[in-house]
């Protein structure tokens, strides 16, 4: 039987009807996860704001439990009909089986708990959905029996310029249609980053007395796409060139492109390559890999004469270190290039 899938707009259209039950958020888009669940958050706790402390409770994968989850199941809304619980932050691709089954066990018990909206976010390299809509992966059938699935689908070119003039307008600036597929060309495709740029043309353009941006202005106030190659970069930190990956972290620095969108990078390039080496160690064809990851055989080809160059568990220590690095920068004020720079120096 094949799954029920919910697109991103069917989750937003459900929000109007005061929605419950549980709700599992995957796909590539980070960004558009992050706005759907401040939707979600304001249309629980909008009534009556003072109880938000009560009735919003976020919970973290980095010290996240089962029993965390359904002891914040168990607690009734505080002057409310409904509260949010919302999970994130948690690799559901590298739970043991024992895990999946105690989590899934915890999960079950949510339609016993009938006022609460339950929402388990997976960022886009912690989840394998498999080949969708065909072949949903194993772990995706597993969690659907308990959670009704949301794909967050990568943003075709025209929908991304479509949400960058709205970001523009957002912002108190005009743009016409090709000045934002020129904002995306620039700034890159990831929505965390070209969000914080158009604000910063946005404040520029007002500043000068003017409504409408030009490419003048995005190229002024906005910094361009990372002009350095993510797979060499990572390479210099696998291959312990600390002195050549830390002169291009402070290039990255000087331009002061964002952190988390470095770590992201290398992130997965790093997953990229164990995913590779192993899928290659148990015998799949270069294009065998290519078609299961859709990935060009020839970028296949790159990764795997790489990985083969590098001890498999310095890979697998790089995933856990990159994992571990992402949750404090996303847990806390701390200095992210620091963050990057310990990454670099400990592996």
């Amino acid at each position: 039987m094949a799954l029920t899938i919910l697109k991103e707009a069917d989750f937003r259209k459900a929000l109007k009807t005061a929605p419950t039950g549980g709700y599992l958020f995957f796909g590539e888009e980070d960004y558009m996860k992050s706005a759907a669940i401040r939707m979600a958050r304001e249309s629980v706790t909008e009534a009556d704001p003072a109880m938000a402390a009560f009735n919003d409770i976020r919970l973290d994968g980095l010290d996240f439990t089962p029993s965390a989850l359904l002891d914040a199941l168990t607690v009734p809304p505080m002057g409310a009909e409904r509260k949010i619980i919302t999970v994130t932050g948690l690799n559901l691709s590298s739970l043991r089986a024992a895990d999946v089954d105690k989590l899934c066990e915890a999960l079950s018990e949510i339609p016993d708990y009938p006022y609460n909206l339950v929402i388990l976010s997976a960022a886009a390299d912690t989840f394998d959905p498999g080949n969708l809509p065909k072949k949903p992966s194993e772990l995706l059938t597993t969690f659907a029996e308990y959670l009704t699935p949301v794909w967050f689908e990568r943003n075709t070119p025209a929908k991304l310029a479509g949400w960058v003039q709205k970001h523009y307008l957002h912002g108190g600036v005009q743009a016409e249609p090709t000045l934002c597929q020129f904002t995306v060309e620039y700034c890159g495709r990831n929505m965390f980053t070209l969000a914080g740029e158009i604000d910063k043309v946005a404040c520029y353009v007002r500043a000068h007395g003017r409504d409408t941006a030009t490419e003048t202005d995005v190229r002024t106030a906005a910094i361009p796409a990372m002009e350095y190659d993510a797979f060499a970069f990572t390479n210099a930190i696998m291959e312990r060139r600390r002195a050549d990956a830390l002169d291009i972290l402070a290039d990255l620095k000087l331009r002061r492109v964002e952190p988390l969108y470095i770590l992201s990078e290398v992130s997965r390039v790093v997953c990229d390559l164990l995913a590779i080496r192993t899928m290659a160690d148990g015998g799949r064809t270069p294009a065998e890999i290519g078609s299961e990851l859709k990935m060009h055989e020839y970028r296949v080809g790159l990764y795997l004469k790489q990985a083969r160059k590098t001890d498999l568990s310095l890979l697998q220590n790089a995933v856990t270190a990159a994992e571990a690095a992402d949750r404090a920068l996303k847990r806390s004020a701390a200095d992210g290039y620091g963050v990057i720079e310990r990454l670099i120096c400990t592996l």
